[in-house]
């Protein structure tokens, strides 16, 4: 069978940071939505592309493996060259027995008590924004709140919050520009020094009474409790990638939604219980994580096409987001969408972001107090987006807050 062959590499860093990725996929969903492309800077890949096949390859996780020693979970045949064995780049049983690790820290009791604290914390950093002025929201805003909610995972103080974000920039910088021995160095003396930090405090917890922090979790687990230095490395560069990247990537695209769409906005003030419809639909609408990949682990059949043992699979999230058979007129962000819930923002399947419910309570808490506060943003000049395949955000959003 003639493979249907892929003419745009969907994995530059251009289509992104220029924002000229809507219609190469929009084309790929309408005329081929599993192809194949034999060459780019990460070597041959299939994209899956549509919200069917993208479900259909997370849930065979049986055949399209995550393990680490397989190519890991990004386009990149290993994270910046390097093998990363977290417990989301893992097939079951290990994957499983990790994963209800780190489940507990998301519980609805615990969901209760991180609620009040995302709710004191948006208050306070929009009470510090000035009013009229121009400033970069992703600064003064997306990065603090999710940074400030990990710390609080963590136990960890917030002063740290600098490193924190340096250490989850390189661990997610899944790029072209990238593929080198030179940045392959810098990138393991970062994950070193992030290791060493980390290392002091589950020491600390090791030798104290259990906790509920994510950390303390960890050293009293059968599971995790023993790790490695790089299976350490790996997990706390996923929980800190996993617990502010994505999040802050949506918290950034609202202004921008707003802007395109204000009308949505209106839609909230006069009906409050859409809220946590907008939560979910910022997440559909941004796809803060683009792509996730997979491994065929035998020669399989998916939409029509025989995979290859040993051919990677890469679920672009971003496109699934977009498609038109699930997501009437799906370029809109509609606060009221009655099926923003089926976005694959988060992943699906086992492999579901274990910290959905957080990432949802922080975002539907920052809409609410946008809504309450009769405020609306405005952008002042063109954002600057990540030069990146794997997650789809910003690095800056200049904006100025103006009254109703």
């Amino acid at each position: 069978m003639t493979r249907p062959l892929n003419p745009i590499d969907v994995s530059q860093d251009a289509l992104y940071v220029e924002n000229r990725w809507r219609e190469p996929f929009a084309m790929l969903r309408d005329t081929m939505p599993l192809s194949w492309r034999e060459e780019s800077p990460f070597g041959p890949y299939w994209s899956a592309v549509s919200h069917d096949l993208v479900s259909e390859v997370e849930l065979r996780h049986d055949v399209f493996s995550s393990r680490w020693d397989k190519g890991n979970i990004t386009i990149a045949e290993s994270i910046n060259g390097q093998g990363f064995p977290n417990f989301i780049a893992q097939d079951q049983p290990i994957h499983t027995a990790q994963r209800r690790v780190i489940a507990p820290a998301f519980s609805p009791s615990q969901m209760l008590k991180l609620d009040k604290q995302v709710k004191a914390r948006t208050r306070e950093l929009l009470d510090e924004l000035p009013i009229g002025e121009t400033f970069d929201w992703v600064e003064r805003v997306s990065i603090p709140q999710t940074l400030g909610m990990l710390c609080i995972l963590f136990d960890m103080p917030f002063a740290e919050w600098r490193d924190i974000k340096r250490w989850s920039d390189w661990a997610s910088g899944v790029s072209a520009d990238n593929l080198n021995e030179e940045y392959f160095a810098q990138f393991m003396a970062q994950m070193g020094e992030m290791l060493a930090r980390f290392d002091r405090e589950l020491e600390d917890r090791r030798g104290k009474e259990p906790t509920d922090d994510l950390l303390s979790r960890m050293v009293h687990s059968e599971a995790m409790g023993q790790m490695e230095p790089i299976e350490r490395i790996a997990n706390i560069a996923l929980l800190i990638v996993g617990g502010n990247d994505t999040t802050r990537n949506s918290m950034s695209a609202l202004v921008e939604a707003f802007d395109t769409y204000p009308e949505e906005l209106e839609r909230l003030r006069a009906d409050p219980k859409l809220i946590p419809n907008a939560a979910q639909e910022i997440v559909r609408w941004q796809s803060p994580v683009t792509h996730m990949r997979r491994t065929a682990l035998a020669d399989t059949e998916l939409g029509g096409q025989a995979i290859k043992a040993g051919e990677k699979v890469v679920m672009w999230y971003i496109s699934a987001n977009r498609d038109e058979k699930v997501f009437a007129d799906a370029e809109r962000f509609d606060v009221g969408r009655t099926n923003a819930r089926r976005h694959l923002g988060f992943g699906h399947g086992i492999h579901r972001c274990v910290g959905a419910k957080l990432a949802e309570d922080q975002l539907a808490t920052l809409i609410g107090e946008i809504v309450d506060r009769k405020i609306r943003l405005v952008p002042q000049g063109t954002p600057t987006r990540l030069a990146s395949p794997f997650l789809h955000g910003f690095t800056s959003v200049p904006v100025r807050i103006e009254p109703l």
